[in-house]
C-alpha cells in the first residue's frame, strides 16, 4: 500500500482517531475529594517486635 497514495485517508483516519479519545476524557467526571471516600480508610494494625528483614541473594548459574 502507497501511503503517499493514501495521505488524504490517513490524516482523516488520524483526525478521527483524535476527536473520539477528546470526546471519551471529556465525558468522564473530574474526580471529586469528599470526606465520605477518605472516612471508609482503615488504619493498620499495630506491628508488635522488630520489623522483619528479607535479604535475597542472587548468583549466577554457569553455563553448560
Amino acid at each position: 500500500m502507497n501511503i503517499a497514495k493514501h495521505m488524504e485517508a490517513v490524516l482523516l483516519s488520524a483526525l478521527a482517531i483524535a476527536a473520539a479519545t477528546g470526546i471519551a476524557t471529556a465525558a468522564v467526571p473530574a474526580p471529586q475529594s469528599s470526606t465520605s471516600v477518605s472516612a471508609g480508610i482503615v488504619a493498620a494494625a499495630p506491628v508488635s517486635g522488630p520489623m522483619q528483614v528479607v535479604t535475597i541473594v542472587g548468583k549466577r548459574q554457569p553455563r553448560g
